[in-house]
């Protein structure tokens, strides 16, 4: 004879494992910089470390551009807790300005990554402009010796309204 077995409430709860109490990640704590100021203070020495120049030109030597490695530097210092979301998005643009200042002085070619928002801009406007002209030929049938068939639409017999839904009336 089988026996119905009680479930346990006290197991875990499914994903349990992969929470966290509230202000347990550093992101979730006061952050140690709070201004721009203090955020370059903490970036500047950083970057200009032997080992961390080295490997920031072999970066900008493969090709990646300026705003990715910004990107990423200010990123993880959030996720560190160094300081906020938007005191990063504000120190990105020097912590950009710096990096190519670097490159410079060892004359490392470098792409910035605005770049590539300027090239794509004007394909992107000569394809939607493609598009327009591409309809408004088709519009006009300009030069197309195609014979235009007209179809006679057969007329619609009108069928009275017969609900048989679970809530329809019936008509008296």
């Amino acid at each position: 004879m089988a026996t119905i077995e009680e479930p346990n409430m006290n197991a875990p709860i499914p994903g349990m494992g992969m929470t966290h109490e509230l202000g347990g990640r550093p992101w979730q704590m006061p952050p140690q910089h709070t201004t721009i100021e203090d955020a370059l203070d903490f970036y500047i020495p950083k970057l200009t470390a032997k080992e961390s120049r080295r490997q920031l030109f072999d970066v900008l030597k493969m090709g990646v551009p300026i705003t990715s490695v910004a990107n990423s530097i200010q990123l993880s210092s959030v996720i560190e807790g160094k300081h906020t979301v938007d005191v990063g998005m504000l120190v990105t643009p020097i912590i950009m300005e710096f990096i190519m200042l670097m490159a410079d002085e060892v004359n490392i070619k470098y792409e910035t990554g605005l770049e590539e928002v300027k090239k794509m801009r004007p394909s992107a406007v000569d394809l939607a402009m493609n598009k327009i002209e591409d309809r408004s030929i088709e519009g006009l049938n300009l030069g197309s010796q195609e014979e235009v068939v007209e179809v006679e639409e057969e007329p619609v017999e009108e069928e009275e309204d017969e609900s048989k839904g679970l809530m329809s009336r019936r008509s008296a």
